[in-house]
Protein backbone atom coordinates (compact mmCIF):
# COMPACT_ATOMS: atom_id res chain seq x y z
CA UNK A 1 0.00 0.00 0.00
CA UNK A 2 1.51 3.31 -1.08
CA UNK A 3 1.10 6.57 0.76
CA UNK A 4 -1.16 9.24 -0.80
CA UNK A 5 0.65 11.89 -2.77
CA UNK A 6 0.34 15.56 -1.82
CA UNK A 7 1.10 16.67 -5.39
CA UNK A 8 -0.16 15.76 -8.83
CA UNK A 9 2.38 14.78 -11.48
CA UNK A 10 2.49 18.26 -13.04
CA UNK A 11 3.23 19.92 -9.70
CA UNK A 12 5.84 17.29 -8.94
CA UNK A 13 7.59 17.87 -12.28
CA UNK A 14 7.56 21.64 -11.77
CA UNK A 15 9.05 21.25 -8.29
CA UNK A 16 11.76 18.99 -9.66
CA UNK A 17 12.70 21.53 -12.33
CA UNK A 18 13.14 24.19 -9.64
CA UNK A 19 15.40 22.01 -7.51
CA UNK A 20 19.13 22.84 -7.39
CA UNK A 21 21.29 21.21 -10.04
CA UNK A 22 23.01 19.04 -7.41
CA UNK A 23 19.61 17.65 -6.38
CA UNK A 24 18.39 17.12 -9.96
CA UNK A 25 21.58 15.25 -10.82
CA UNK A 26 21.48 12.96 -7.82
CA UNK A 27 22.31 9.43 -9.09
CA UNK A 28 19.35 7.16 -9.77
CA UNK A 29 21.35 3.95 -9.38
CA UNK A 30 24.59 2.72 -7.90
CA UNK A 31 26.12 2.69 -11.38
CA UNK A 32 25.72 6.49 -11.55
CA UNK A 33 27.47 7.07 -8.21
CA UNK A 34 30.83 8.79 -8.67
CA UNK A 35 33.87 7.27 -7.01
CA UNK A 36 33.56 4.89 -4.04
CA UNK A 37 34.56 1.90 -6.16
CA UNK A 38 35.72 0.17 -2.98
CA UNK A 39 32.11 0.16 -1.73
CA UNK A 40 30.23 -0.57 -4.95
CA UNK A 41 31.81 -3.77 -6.24
CA UNK A 42 29.75 -6.86 -7.01
CA UNK A 43 28.76 -8.60 -3.80
CA UNK A 44 29.75 -5.68 -1.59
CA UNK A 45 27.61 -5.10 1.53
CA UNK A 46 26.30 -1.82 0.13
CA UNK A 47 25.30 -3.31 -3.21
CA UNK A 48 23.59 -6.23 -1.48
CA UNK A 49 21.72 -3.79 0.75
CA UNK A 50 20.49 -1.78 -2.23
CA UNK A 51 19.76 -4.68 -4.55
CA UNK A 52 18.90 -7.45 -2.14
CA UNK A 53 15.33 -6.74 -1.10
CA UNK A 54 13.38 -5.08 1.71
CA UNK A 55 15.33 -2.69 3.88
CA UNK A 56 13.85 -3.97 7.10
CA UNK A 57 15.89 -7.15 6.73
CA UNK A 58 19.09 -5.20 6.23
CA UNK A 59 21.77 -3.74 8.40
CA UNK A 60 21.76 -0.14 9.46
CA UNK A 61 24.55 1.96 7.98
CA UNK A 62 26.98 4.58 9.15
CA UNK A 63 28.42 6.54 6.24
CA UNK A 64 31.60 8.40 7.12
CA UNK A 65 33.24 10.72 4.65
CA UNK A 66 33.94 14.31 3.58
CA UNK A 67 31.12 16.59 2.37
CA UNK A 68 29.85 16.05 -1.16
CA UNK A 69 31.00 12.45 -1.54
CA UNK A 70 27.56 10.84 -1.85
CA UNK A 71 26.29 10.07 1.65
CA UNK A 72 22.77 11.43 1.06
CA UNK A 73 22.69 9.84 -2.38
CA UNK A 74 23.46 6.40 -0.99
CA UNK A 75 20.78 6.81 1.66
CA UNK A 76 18.09 7.62 -0.92
CA UNK A 77 19.23 4.72 -3.11
CA UNK A 78 18.88 2.33 -0.18
CA UNK A 79 15.31 3.53 0.32
CA UNK A 80 14.20 3.70 -3.31
CA UNK A 81 15.75 0.41 -4.42
CA UNK A 82 14.11 -1.47 -1.56
CA UNK A 83 10.71 0.23 -2.00
CA UNK A 84 10.86 1.54 1.54
CA UNK A 85 9.48 4.74 2.97
CA UNK A 86 12.16 7.41 3.31
CA UNK A 87 12.33 9.75 6.27
CA UNK A 88 15.06 12.30 6.83
CA UNK A 89 16.24 14.14 9.95
CA UNK A 90 18.99 16.70 10.29
CA UNK A 91 20.89 16.44 13.55
CA UNK A 92 21.38 20.21 13.38
CA UNK A 93 17.66 20.95 13.87
CA UNK A 94 16.02 17.76 15.18
CA UNK A 95 15.57 16.94 18.86
CA UNK A 96 14.73 13.79 20.82
CA UNK A 97 11.02 14.50 20.30
CA UNK A 98 11.50 14.50 16.51
CA UNK A 99 13.45 11.25 16.64
CA UNK A 100 10.78 9.50 18.70
CA UNK A 101 8.00 10.80 16.45
CA UNK A 102 9.64 9.36 13.33
CA UNK A 103 10.26 6.04 15.08
CA UNK A 104 6.65 5.81 16.26
CA UNK A 105 5.43 6.56 12.74
CA UNK A 106 7.73 3.82 11.37
CA UNK A 107 6.44 1.30 13.92
CA UNK A 108 2.83 2.03 12.98
CA UNK A 109 3.54 1.77 9.26
CA UNK A 110 5.33 -1.55 9.78
CA UNK A 111 2.50 -2.96 11.91
CA UNK A 112 -0.41 -1.74 9.75
CA UNK A 113 0.90 -2.06 6.18
CA UNK A 114 4.20 -3.92 6.45
CA UNK A 115 5.98 -0.93 4.95
CA UNK A 116 9.60 -0.64 6.01
CA UNK A 117 11.17 2.76 6.72
CA UNK A 118 14.65 4.02 5.97
CA UNK A 119 15.58 6.82 8.38
CA UNK A 120 18.37 9.04 7.15
CA UNK A 121 20.07 11.14 9.85
CA UNK A 122 22.43 13.71 8.40
CA UNK A 123 25.36 14.93 10.54
CA UNK A 124 24.59 12.34 13.23
CA UNK A 125 27.73 13.44 15.11
CA UNK A 126 25.80 16.56 16.12
CA UNK A 127 23.26 14.46 18.03
CA UNK A 128 23.84 14.36 21.77
CA UNK A 129 24.35 11.02 23.52
CA UNK A 130 20.70 11.12 24.62
CA UNK A 131 19.50 11.68 21.07
CA UNK A 132 21.69 8.87 19.75
CA UNK A 133 20.49 6.55 22.52
CA UNK A 134 16.89 7.26 21.44
CA UNK A 135 17.69 5.57 18.11
CA UNK A 136 18.91 2.33 19.67
CA UNK A 137 15.56 0.51 20.20
CA UNK A 138 14.48 1.27 16.64
CA UNK A 139 17.77 0.00 15.22
CA UNK A 140 17.90 -3.07 17.45
CA UNK A 141 14.29 -4.08 16.70
CA UNK A 142 14.61 -3.05 13.04
CA UNK A 143 11.64 -0.75 13.17
CA UNK A 144 13.76 1.40 10.87
CA UNK A 145 16.82 0.89 8.75
CA UNK A 146 19.05 3.68 9.96
CA UNK A 147 21.37 5.33 7.48
CA UNK A 148 23.42 7.93 9.37
CA UNK A 149 25.95 10.25 7.77
CA UNK A 150 28.87 11.93 9.47
CA UNK A 151 31.95 13.89 8.46
CA UNK A 152 33.64 13.02 11.77
CA UNK A 153 35.29 9.83 12.97
CA UNK A 154 32.41 7.68 14.31
CA UNK A 155 34.74 6.09 16.86
CA UNK A 156 34.70 9.42 18.70
CA UNK A 157 31.38 10.96 17.65
CA UNK A 158 28.90 8.04 17.70
CA UNK A 159 27.95 6.13 20.87
CA UNK A 160 29.38 2.62 21.03
CA UNK A 161 26.03 0.71 21.12
CA UNK A 162 24.86 2.44 17.94
CA UNK A 163 28.24 1.96 16.27
CA UNK A 164 28.28 -1.76 17.07
CA UNK A 165 24.79 -2.26 15.60
CA UNK A 166 25.63 -0.60 12.29
CA UNK A 167 27.74 -1.36 9.26
CA UNK A 168 30.40 1.34 8.98
CA UNK A 169 31.27 2.41 5.43
CA UNK A 170 34.04 4.92 4.80
CA UNK A 171 33.62 7.15 1.75
CA UNK A 172 36.74 8.48 0.07
CA UNK A 173 37.12 12.03 -1.28
CA UNK A 174 36.20 12.23 -4.95
CA UNK A 175 39.07 12.59 -7.39
CA UNK A 176 39.18 15.37 -9.96
CA UNK A 177 38.31 12.76 -12.59
CA UNK A 178 35.22 11.74 -10.60
CA UNK A 179 34.04 15.33 -10.28
CA UNK A 180 34.82 16.08 -13.92
CA UNK A 181 32.65 13.14 -15.00
CA UNK A 182 29.78 14.49 -12.89
CA UNK A 183 30.20 17.92 -14.46
CA UNK A 184 30.06 16.39 -17.95
CA UNK A 185 26.90 14.52 -17.06
CA UNK A 186 25.27 17.65 -15.64
CA UNK A 187 26.14 19.62 -18.79
CA UNK A 188 24.56 17.04 -21.11
CA UNK A 189 21.77 15.33 -19.14
CA UNK A 190 18.19 16.49 -19.61
CA UNK A 191 17.83 16.59 -15.84
CA UNK A 192 20.69 19.05 -15.74
CA UNK A 193 21.66 21.75 -18.22
CA UNK A 194 20.67 19.64 -21.23
CA UNK A 195 23.42 20.97 -23.49
CA UNK A 196 22.42 24.60 -23.01
CA UNK A 197 25.96 25.69 -22.05
CA UNK A 198 29.54 24.60 -22.60
CA UNK A 199 32.47 24.85 -20.20
CA UNK A 200 35.92 26.01 -21.28
CA UNK A 201 38.98 24.01 -20.24
CA UNK A 202 40.29 26.86 -18.07
CA UNK A 203 36.94 27.22 -16.32
CA UNK A 204 36.80 23.46 -15.77
CA UNK A 205 40.22 23.46 -14.10
CA UNK A 206 39.15 26.28 -11.81
CA UNK A 207 35.86 24.52 -11.03
CA UNK A 208 37.71 21.35 -10.02
CA UNK A 209 40.09 23.36 -7.83
CA UNK A 210 37.18 25.04 -6.06
CA UNK A 211 35.32 21.76 -5.62
CA UNK A 212 38.15 20.06 -3.77
CA UNK A 213 36.52 16.65 -4.22
CA UNK A 214 33.05 17.90 -3.23
CA UNK A 215 30.50 17.03 -5.94
CA UNK A 216 27.80 19.29 -4.48
CA UNK A 217 30.14 22.27 -4.47
CA UNK A 218 31.13 21.63 -8.08
CA UNK A 219 27.55 21.39 -9.35
CA UNK A 220 26.48 24.44 -7.36
CA UNK A 221 29.30 26.50 -8.89
CA UNK A 222 28.50 25.16 -12.37
CA UNK A 223 24.85 26.13 -11.98
CA UNK A 224 25.86 29.62 -10.84
CA UNK A 225 28.14 29.99 -13.84
CA UNK A 226 25.46 28.75 -16.25
CA UNK A 227 23.04 31.31 -14.84
CA UNK A 228 25.19 34.24 -15.97
CA UNK A 229 26.81 32.70 -19.06
CA UNK A 230 26.77 34.74 -22.24
CA UNK A 231 26.15 32.98 -25.54
CA UNK A 232 26.02 29.65 -23.79
CA UNK A 233 29.69 29.56 -22.75
CA UNK A 234 30.96 29.38 -19.18
CA UNK A 235 34.53 30.67 -19.28
CA UNK A 236 36.89 31.46 -16.40
CA UNK A 237 35.78 35.09 -16.08
CA UNK A 238 32.12 34.04 -16.03
CA UNK A 239 32.75 31.40 -13.40
CA UNK A 240 34.75 33.80 -11.22
CA UNK A 241 31.99 36.40 -11.51
CA UNK A 242 29.35 33.84 -10.58
CA UNK A 243 31.05 32.39 -7.52
CA UNK A 244 33.13 35.41 -6.52
CA UNK A 245 36.31 33.36 -6.19
CA UNK A 246 39.51 34.31 -7.97
CA UNK A 247 41.37 31.54 -9.78
CA UNK A 248 44.38 30.39 -7.82
CA UNK A 249 47.31 29.29 -9.99
CA UNK A 250 48.01 26.03 -8.26
CA UNK A 251 48.07 22.49 -9.62
CA UNK A 252 47.58 19.94 -6.85
CA UNK A 253 49.13 17.20 -8.96
CA UNK A 254 51.95 19.18 -10.58
CA UNK A 255 55.09 21.15 -9.87
CA UNK A 256 53.27 24.11 -8.32
CA UNK A 257 51.83 21.81 -5.67
CA UNK A 258 55.32 20.89 -4.51
CA UNK A 259 56.62 24.42 -4.93
CA UNK A 260 53.89 25.99 -2.82
CA UNK A 261 54.10 23.33 -0.11
CA UNK A 262 57.88 23.72 -0.02
CA UNK A 263 57.57 27.50 0.21
CA UNK A 264 55.05 27.13 3.04
CA UNK A 265 57.32 24.89 5.11
CA UNK A 266 60.41 26.99 4.48
CA UNK A 267 58.58 30.21 5.31
CA UNK A 268 57.45 28.83 8.68
CA UNK A 269 60.94 27.48 9.35
CA UNK A 270 62.38 30.85 8.38
CA UNK A 271 60.02 32.70 10.79
CA UNK A 272 58.29 34.76 8.07
CA UNK A 273 54.78 34.72 9.46
CA UNK A 274 53.27 36.77 6.63
CA UNK A 275 54.63 34.60 3.82
CA UNK A 276 53.56 31.52 5.80
CA UNK A 277 49.97 32.76 5.98
CA UNK A 278 50.01 33.63 2.27
CA UNK A 279 50.99 30.10 1.28
CA UNK A 280 48.50 28.60 3.74
CA UNK A 281 45.67 30.67 2.25
CA UNK A 282 46.85 29.79 -1.25
CA UNK A 283 46.77 26.06 -0.55
CA UNK A 284 43.34 26.14 1.06
CA UNK A 285 41.86 28.32 -1.68
CA UNK A 286 43.18 25.90 -4.29
CA UNK A 287 41.47 22.95 -2.63
CA UNK A 288 44.53 21.35 -1.05
CA UNK A 289 43.57 18.60 1.38
CA UNK A 290 43.61 20.43 4.75
CA UNK A 291 44.60 17.22 6.51
CA UNK A 292 47.83 17.28 4.49
CA UNK A 293 48.50 20.82 5.75
CA UNK A 294 47.76 19.76 9.34
CA UNK A 295 50.16 16.82 9.04
CA UNK A 296 52.92 19.07 7.74
CA UNK A 297 52.45 21.45 10.67
CA UNK A 298 52.69 18.61 13.19
CA UNK A 299 55.90 17.34 11.61
CA UNK A 300 57.36 20.83 11.45
CA UNK A 301 56.56 21.45 15.13
CA UNK A 302 59.03 18.73 16.15
CA UNK A 303 61.49 19.03 13.29
CA UNK A 304 62.06 22.80 13.31
CA UNK A 305 60.85 24.03 16.73
CA UNK A 306 61.07 21.05 19.05
CA UNK A 307 62.02 21.74 22.66
CA UNK A 308 62.66 25.43 21.95
CA UNK A 309 58.87 25.76 22.32
CA UNK A 310 57.25 22.42 23.27
CA UNK A 311 53.78 23.99 23.06
CA UNK A 312 54.18 24.24 19.27
CA UNK A 313 53.47 20.53 18.88
CA UNK A 314 50.46 20.81 21.18
CA UNK A 315 49.11 23.66 19.06
CA UNK A 316 49.68 21.77 15.80
CA UNK A 317 47.98 18.63 17.12
CA UNK A 318 45.08 20.70 18.44
CA UNK A 319 44.65 22.30 14.99
CA UNK A 320 44.50 18.84 13.41
CA UNK A 321 41.86 17.77 15.94
CA UNK A 322 39.80 20.90 15.26
CA UNK A 323 39.95 20.05 11.56
CA UNK A 324 38.61 16.54 12.23
CA UNK A 325 35.89 17.69 14.63
CA UNK A 326 34.74 20.91 12.95
CA UNK A 327 35.94 20.80 9.35
CA UNK A 328 36.33 23.64 6.90
CA UNK A 329 35.78 26.52 6.62
CA UNK A 330 35.93 27.11 10.38
CA UNK A 331 39.01 24.94 10.91
CA UNK A 332 41.10 27.26 8.75
CA UNK A 333 41.28 29.51 11.82
CA UNK A 334 42.95 26.75 13.82
CA UNK A 335 45.34 26.01 10.95
CA UNK A 336 46.17 29.72 10.74
CA UNK A 337 46.73 29.90 14.50
CA UNK A 338 49.10 26.93 14.37
CA UNK A 339 50.94 28.46 11.40
CA UNK A 340 51.38 31.77 13.23
CA UNK A 341 52.52 29.99 16.41
CA UNK A 342 55.13 27.90 14.58
CA UNK A 343 56.37 30.79 12.44
CA UNK A 344 56.93 33.04 15.47
CA UNK A 345 58.34 30.31 17.73
CA UNK A 346 62.08 30.08 18.43
CA UNK A 347 63.62 27.44 16.17
CA UNK A 348 65.69 24.38 17.01
CA UNK A 349 66.42 21.21 15.05
CA UNK A 350 67.91 19.46 18.10
CA UNK A 351 65.08 16.90 18.23
CA UNK A 352 65.53 15.62 14.68
CA UNK A 353 69.33 15.71 15.08
CA UNK A 354 69.08 13.65 18.29
CA UNK A 355 66.83 10.92 16.92
CA UNK A 356 68.86 10.89 13.71
CA UNK A 357 72.10 10.27 15.60
CA UNK A 358 70.51 7.55 17.74
CA UNK A 359 69.01 5.89 14.69
CA UNK A 360 72.36 5.95 12.90
CA UNK A 361 74.03 4.10 15.77
CA UNK A 362 71.24 1.50 15.90
CA UNK A 363 71.49 0.90 12.15
CA UNK A 364 75.27 0.61 12.49
CA UNK A 365 74.80 -2.28 14.92
CA UNK A 366 75.50 -0.35 18.15
CA UNK A 367 72.73 -1.88 20.20
CA UNK A 368 74.21 -3.94 22.98
CA UNK A 369 72.53 -5.87 25.77
CA UNK A 370 70.20 -4.17 28.22
CA UNK A 371 72.04 -3.81 31.57
CA UNK A 372 70.91 -6.59 33.97
CA UNK A 373 69.59 -4.20 36.62
CA UNK A 374 67.15 -2.68 34.07
CA UNK A 375 65.74 -5.99 32.83
CA UNK A 376 62.21 -7.18 33.64
CA UNK A 377 62.16 -8.90 37.03
CA UNK A 378 58.47 -9.81 37.23
CA UNK A 379 58.45 -13.30 35.72
CA UNK A 380 59.40 -16.52 37.56
CA UNK A 381 63.12 -17.17 37.54
CA UNK A 382 64.08 -13.57 36.69
CA UNK A 383 65.71 -12.92 40.05
CA UNK A 384 67.74 -16.12 39.76
CA UNK A 385 69.15 -14.65 36.54
CA UNK A 386 70.02 -11.42 38.33
CA UNK A 387 67.44 -9.37 36.47
CA UNK A 388 66.48 -6.24 38.33
CA UNK A 389 69.01 -6.72 41.11
CA UNK A 390 70.84 -3.57 42.21
CA UNK A 391 68.32 -1.40 40.37
CA UNK A 392 68.15 1.99 42.04
CA UNK A 393 64.65 3.49 42.21
CA UNK A 394 65.04 7.12 41.14
CA UNK A 395 62.41 8.50 43.53
CA UNK A 396 64.39 7.26 46.54
CA UNK A 397 67.26 9.64 45.81
CA UNK A 398 67.74 13.41 46.13
CA UNK A 399 66.39 15.23 43.13
CA UNK A 400 64.77 11.95 42.00
CA UNK A 401 67.95 11.06 40.10
CA UNK A 402 70.07 7.98 40.92
CA UNK A 403 73.58 7.38 39.71
CA UNK A 404 73.47 4.24 37.59
CA UNK A 405 74.00 3.04 34.03
CA UNK A 406 71.03 3.08 31.70
CA UNK A 407 72.57 2.70 28.25
CA UNK A 408 74.10 -0.55 26.97
CA UNK A 409 77.86 -0.83 27.60
CA UNK A 410 78.65 -0.01 23.97
CA UNK A 411 76.78 3.31 24.13
CA UNK A 412 77.87 4.72 27.47
CA UNK A 413 78.95 8.32 27.01
CA UNK A 414 77.25 8.88 23.66
CA UNK A 415 75.28 12.15 23.87
CA UNK A 416 72.55 12.35 21.24
CA UNK A 417 70.49 15.28 22.41
CA UNK A 418 72.30 18.61 22.16
CA UNK A 419 69.93 21.40 23.27
CA UNK A 420 70.24 24.72 21.51
CA UNK A 421 70.29 28.15 23.14
CA UNK A 422 66.96 29.08 21.57
CA UNK A 423 63.74 29.73 23.46
CA UNK A 424 62.79 27.39 26.29
CA UNK A 425 65.44 24.90 25.16
CA UNK A 426 68.09 27.26 26.55
CA UNK A 427 66.89 26.25 30.02
CA UNK A 428 67.76 22.65 29.18
CA UNK A 429 71.42 23.22 28.29
CA UNK A 430 72.66 23.30 31.87
CA UNK A 431 70.02 20.84 33.12
CA UNK A 432 70.96 18.23 30.52
CA UNK A 433 74.67 18.56 31.38
CA UNK A 434 74.04 18.27 35.14
CA UNK A 435 71.79 15.22 34.73
CA UNK A 436 74.37 13.44 32.61
CA UNK A 437 77.04 14.16 35.23
CA UNK A 438 74.83 12.87 38.08
CA UNK A 439 73.93 9.67 36.22
CA UNK A 440 77.56 8.97 35.37
CA UNK A 441 79.01 9.88 38.79
CA UNK A 442 81.00 12.77 37.34
CA UNK A 443 81.54 16.22 38.92
CA UNK A 444 78.66 18.53 37.98
CA UNK A 445 79.52 21.37 35.60
CA UNK A 446 79.80 24.82 37.19
CA UNK A 447 76.63 26.90 37.11
CA UNK A 448 76.78 29.88 34.81
CA UNK A 449 76.42 33.06 36.83
CA UNK A 450 73.94 35.62 35.57
CA UNK A 451 73.16 33.69 32.42
CA UNK A 452 69.95 34.67 30.71
CA UNK A 453 68.25 31.93 28.71
CA UNK A 454 68.49 32.61 24.98
CA UNK A 455 65.61 33.05 22.62
CA UNK A 456 64.15 35.14 19.94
Amino acid sequence: MSEPSLFDEGTRAAAASLAPLAVRMRPRSLDEVAGQRHLLGEGSPLRRLVEGGPARGSSSLLLWGPPGTGKTTLATLVASASGSRFRELSAVTAGVKDVRAVIEDAKQALAMTGAATVLFVDEVHRFSKTQQDALLPAVENRWVTLVAATTENPSFSVVSPLLSRSLLLTLEPLTDDDVSALVDRALADERGLDGAVTLTDEAREHLLRMAGGDARRALTALEAGAGVAREGVVDLATLEQAVDTAAVRYDRAGDQHYDVVSAFIKSVRGSDVDASLHYLARMLAAGEDPRFVARRLMILASEDVGMADPTSLTTAVAAAQVLELVGLPEARLALAQATIHLALAPKSNAVIAAIGAADADVRAGLSGAVPPHLRDAHYPGAQRLGHGSRYRYAHDFPGHVAEQQYAPDELVGRDYYQPSDRGLEAHLVERTARLRALLRGEPPPPREQGAVPGGQ
